[in-house]
């Protein structure tokens, strides 16, 4: 039996888990004032890189005294800048629910070769924090990106640890409250959140990450791009605009654009109350329908952000085919791009609810979702 299509569609359909969609007031004459073809070590390229990481302070509320820089290679250069910079002095934890906290731990582990204990959790499920020896480096991500599950917050971390904490925010930062006084490194990068664009990835540092900077040397050669130390002291012009590479000052004038938009809305209340509009109109549909539901199991710790869905129809054989199957139906109409699961996760549905994805535009798509559900299901049925 033919099924009715959705009489409204998205105005915009993109729903991808990064690079994220734009801010919705996004449009390139709005990059019109990049300082193209100007070196960043000129005044103009300073000036906009520090407003860059002082706009960023501002909005998120980073403490006056923590160091804020923008390093290469987007959240997985902030990463393992800091895990080769800053890990071999202790004992490590490493903490993982999704695949790129594992890959964090494949890195300290089969890299670095530090003594680490491991500690992992099933997609949907999270590792019990509070069991966690904070006297050791504990290496975590806030939000798992490919999992969703996120921490509620950040009570199991004790102020008097005597351990670094090093948190993966990429896909929390501007979307979620970071207790700052409980964690001493904080990675993200532009691509997530705030729609901007790849490669470059922000390195926040308390005053403890610091200290431990400039009292331990690792064991290991650090190459140029890791390196935030000179003579034992730290490199302070990085947290002042002055990049250890090249950035593209295309990319930094749009992410300049993006908080200027963030601060239109509200700032990071505005943003976060964004992200739970969005997230909540996807948790009633699941509520609404006994064929979806949330991977993560506890409610929790459900992302606001990176929504993992899994279908629990009976009559689904083979849960990756359905999915992949759905997910073409969707992109075929246009009206839901980009929302696959992750590649290493279960089968299923990925669905970017952050601050710059309008709810009108999801609230439009879930029909759509419901339909091309059915109708796969008739597909399926009718070549049994």
């Amino acid at each position: 039996m033919a099924l009715t299509k959705p009489a409204s569609r998205p105005a915009n359909p993109r729903f991808s888990s990064g690079p994220c969609a734009k801010p919705p007031v996004f449009s390139l004459d709005k990059l019109s004032d990049a300082a193209l073809g100007r070196s960043h070590r000129a005044a103009i390229g300073k000036d906009k890189l520090k407003a860059a990481i002082e706009e960023t302070r501002d909005i998120l509320g980073v403490p006056a005294d923590y160091r804020i820089g923008i390093v290469p290679a987007s959240d997985t250069g902030a990463v393992e800048m800091a895990m080769w910079s800053l890990l071999g002095a202790r004992k490590a934890t490493m903490v993982a629910w999704e695949s790129f906290g594992a890959g964090w731990v494949t890195d300290v582990v089969k890299q670095l070769k530090i003594d680490a204990e491991v500690k992992t959790a099933e997609y949907g499920e999270i590792v019990d924090m509070a069991a966690l020896d904070y006297d050791t480096d504990v290496v975590f991500t806030w939000n798992g990106t490919t999992s969703g599950v996120r921490m509620p917050n950040g009570d199991a971390i004790p102020a008097d640890r005597g351990g670094l904490t090093i948190c993966d925010a990429t896909s929390a930062a501007f979307a979620q409250d970071l207790p700052w006084d409980k964690l001493d490194v904080v990675t993200f990068s532009w691509q997530k959140v705030l729609g901007g664009e790849a490669a470059h990835g922000m390195l926040i540092l308390s005053p403890r990450a610091v200290e431990r900077l400039e009292s331990y040397t690792p064991a290991w050669p650090l190459p140029k791009i890791f390196r935030m130390t000179k003579g034992g002291k730290l490199i302070e012009g990085i947290f002042k605009g002055e990049t250890i590479n090249t950035p593209s000052m295309l990319v930094v004038e749009d992410y300049l654009v993006a908080l200027d938009w963030a601060r239109s809305v509200g700032g990071l209340k505005g943003l976060m109350d964004r992200a739970d509009r969005n997230a909540n109109a996807v948790w009633a549909f699941c509520e609404a329908n006994d064929w979806i539901e949330n991977l993560a199991t506890d409610p929790a710790t459900r992302s606001n952000t990176s929504v993992c869905l899994k279908f629990t129809d009976a009559r689904i054989s083979d849960p990756a085919a359905f999915a992949k199957a759905v997910q073409k139906r969707l992109e075929a109409e246009g009206v839901a791009l980009d929302v696959g699961a992750y590649r290493d996760a279960p089968a299923g549905l990925r669905i970017w609810c952050g601050g710059t994805v309008e709810t009108s535009d999801l609230e439009a798509m879930l029909p759509w979702l419901d339909w091309a559900f059915h109708a796969e299901i008739d597909a399926q049925s009718q070549a049994a």
